[in-house]
């Protein structure tokens, strides 16, 4: 399996299954002099583990990090970060029955079409746990970017389809659900509480915003800012759609309606998201992503084995009822990689003031 690194100056190396020893990989790229300990990584895996929500799994996994190399002293050293994640409560013996049968909306078909194998438990590296290793990379690029005042938040904006307001999105990650207004968690999880009785699952949206983003990152014309962030977010296994800006909306306006004004104390609006001619134009960044519902449901569904006989389906374990909560510090997390990417990009195409080596 190639591609299994993400990024060019700042790069994330992956690896690991959803029922191997665990979850790891390194960090490339990162500067030496950044403040950084496995408490920093923590409190970004704490907002992936389950529990968050009453449609989590019952899978208690206390993903604890473990910094094997990078840093010293609590600071990075600039040499590479590895990184290791152990899995402690693995129940392969749940999916026995599913090892050859093709369960509906996985990737289990196209992967043994691909590899001719595949890891019935848990799917192997398609499992949602493998962006694990994602928080991880996203929590070392977020301490780099709050150095320059760069600040990412992510939210959810629907649920079910019950759609919030958003009125303190900054306060999001410390509500259950990641509502930015409290007022419709209480809807959310009454909804997700309806939907695991029934054994069904749901999906959502989920809203991600960068801010104190310079103008001037992105490359104009194969790696502009908005297709890096759509490449980074579609990357995530349960996003199905990705909108920069007002997105779609902007088909159904006029070019006057969609343009914003450029004044000589800023922007007058914001439809662009941030982003102009694939550069941050100094705006804040606002990327919205569509996210389906869990595949593994309890409800009957029809699929085929392995030998090509037909059979109806009914998948039993542990699995959350929708990908959101626990998906919005990992889409954070994408947004956050793609920004110190673009981040040193930059850096590396300016000429230093000072002929000092930093």
């Amino acid at each position: 399996m190639s591609s299994n690194t993400f990024g060019k100056l700042f790069q994330l190396t992956t690896f690991g299954e959803s029922h191997g020893p665990g979850i790891g990989g390194v960090i490339d790229g990162c500067p030496a002099g950044i403040d950084l300990d496995e408490a920093d990584i923590q409190a970004e895996l704490d907002k992936r583990r389950p529990g968050r929500s009453p449609g989590s799994t019952t899978r208690r996994e206390p993903d604890k990090v473990q910094l094997l190399s990078g840093t010293f002293e609590g600071r990075t050293t600039g040499t590479p970060i590895g990184f290791f994640v152990p899995n402690s409560d693995q129940r392969s013996k749940d999916y026995n029955e599913l090892r050859g049968v093709y369960r509906p909306g996985h990737a289990d078909y196209t992967y043994e079409a691909k590899y001719g194998i595949r890891d019935h438990r848990g799917g192997g590296r398609s499992s949602g746990r493998e962006t694990v290793a994602r928080v991880v990379g996203g929590a070392v690029a977020q301490k780099l970017l709050a150095r320059f005042g760069i600040r990412v938040f992510a939210y959810t904006r629907e649920l079910g389809g019950i759609e919030a307001e958003v009125i303190s999105p900054d306060q999001a990650q410390d509500r259950r659900c990641f509502a930015p207004d409290p007022s419709v968690i209480d809807l959310w999880e009454k909804k997700l509480e309806k939907v695991r009785q029934s054994g069904d699952s749901i999906g959502g949206l989920v809203e991600i915003q960068a801010h104190g983003v310079p103008a001037g990152l992105g490359e104009p014309v194969f790696d502009k800012l908005d297709a890096r962030l759509a490449y980074a977010l579609m990357g995530v296994g349960a996003v199905k759609a990705v909108e920069i800006g007002v997105g779609l909306e902007a088909k159904e306006l006029t070019g006057a309606q969609n343009n914003d004004p450029i004044l000589r104390d800023g922007f007058g609006s914001n439809n662009a998201g941030g982003i102009l001619g694939g550069i941050s134009s100094g705006q804040p960044i606002v990327v919205r992503t569509a996210v389906k519902p869990i595949p593994s449901i309890a409800i009957s569904q029809k699929t085929t084995n392995s030998q090509g006989k037909e059979m109806s389906l009914q998948i039993k374990g542990r699995h959350d009822v929708s990908a959101i909560p626990r998906i919005v510090p990992v889409l954070k997390s994408m947004v956050l990689l793609v920004l110190a990417d673009m981040w040193l990009m930059r850096q590396s195409q300016c000429l230093p003031e000072s002929k000092e080596p930093c």
